[in-house]
């Protein structure tokens, strides 16, 4: 039985030059055929790495214009220039011949590989694109954040730095700081100084407050609005406890906190306002017929 698959190849006689003609005549028109798909790949490429470009220099303008941390302008710019540049190699691929579909594929299935491989990275990543963009801190504030509390030195892609005030260099995971409290010291202009005095029960509470004004009013860096609050918050074990609350720069607060701590201190001991301190008192028994 005949093998209805067998294919007929009829060799070219290499001696024969009208063969040699005929397979030239049919070459130059596949030849002319790839050399315009070339052509057009070329200009598919040439064209579209200018509008990649373009694109790409108009969200960073646009971002500038916005007042977008650099780092994220920057790094936005280029991923979406890789994007475009991305899309501008398939079809110039496609054009000249080549399947894309396999290669398409491949690329997602390993983007998706990779994700999952660095879900921790890429969570990250996308924490700090969210601290560059909505900016809830800023390089020299300082800010409790990610269980650190610190000047912030560096706002990366992945991770924060930030020097505590013993000079240490604590760098923090992005995904920490962004999936907890943020408490940003340096963002108002002015804060609150909250001390506690405590007096005797004995002591002159009117006279003490006086003090306190005279005290809080002399110092040149707190500030007159808001006014300063001086007022009788708690009744405690062993004192009688007054708050004083002035406003000072954000900058200033604490050198006013160190400053007042101590001069409440000197004022009311000249005054001769006591400040109590926890005691214990020890009483001793004797019990009758005793030896």
């Amino acid at each position: 039985m005949e093998d209805s698959t067998a294919v007929n190849v009829t060799p070219i006689d290499l001696t024969d030059v009208s063969a040699w003609q005929d397979w030239l005549e049919g070459l130059i028109p596949t030849l002319a055929d790839f050399g315009v798909d070339l052509l057009i790949a070329l200009a598919i490429f040439v064209i579209g790495r200018m509008v990649a470009k373009s694109i790409a220099g108009g969200v960073r303008k646009g971002m500038q214009r916005g007042n977008a941390d650099a780092t994220l302008v920057a790094f936005v710019g280029n991923l979406v220039n890789a994007l475009i540049m991305a899309f501008v190699i398939i079809a110039t691929i496609k054009q000249i011949g080549v399947e894309t579909s396999g290669f398409v594929a491949i690329l997602g299935a390993a983007g998706l590989a990779i994700g999952f491989a660095l879900q921790g990275s890429l969570g990250n990543f996308a924490s700090g694109v969210l601290l560059l963009f909505f900016r809830p801190i800023k390089i020299g504030d300082y800010v409790e954040a990610g269980g650190t509390s610190g000047s912030v030195k560096d706002i990366g892609i992945f991770t924060t730095t930030m020097h505590t005030p013993d000079n240490k260099k604590v760098i923090v995971p992005n995904a920490q700081i962004t999936s907890g409290t943020i408490t940003n010291y340096s963002a108002n202009d002015t804060r609150r100084v909250d001390l506690v005095a405590g007096i005797g029960y004995g002591d002159d509470i009117p006279k003490a407050k006086a003090v306190l004004e005279r005290v809080v009013k002399a110092h040149e860096l707190v500030l007159d609005d808001p006014a300063p609050m001086i007022e009788v918050s708690n009744l405690g074990d062993s004192a009688v406890d007054i708050v004083v609350r002035p406003w000072v720069k954000t900058a200033d607060y604490w050198r006013v906190y160190f400053d007042l701590t101590q001069t409440i201190k000197m004022e009311f001991d000249k005054e001769g306002i006591s400040i109590p301190f926890p005691q214990r008192d020890v009483h001793l028994f004797q019990e009758n017929g005793a030896d």
